[in-house]
């Protein structure tokens, strides 16, 4: 429950963070600031989860090829 309640309250507070002033009258207005983050950030995440990805593929291949070598003693 604690969790629950600080989880509600981090949501809230980046939610007041992201509003722009003009809207309702309060908030940060950090709104822009948060997608060039997400825009620069969104390319160095696929980089990273693809070299995760290739990293996986070439340890599958590795145990496939130990599974078949087993398989033939």
């Amino acid at each position: 429950m604690k969790a629950f309640i600080i989880g509600l309250i981090i949501i809230a507070a980046a939610v007041f963070a992201i509003i722009p002033r003009e809207i309702i009258g309060f908030g940060l207005g950090w709104g822009d600031d948060v997608l060039a983050f997400l825009r620069g950030g969104a390319p160095v995440a696929a980089i990273l989860l693809g070299l995760v990805a290739v990293f996986i593929g070439i340890s599958d291949i590795k145990d496939r090829a130990e599974a078949r070598k087993e398989e033939r003693e």
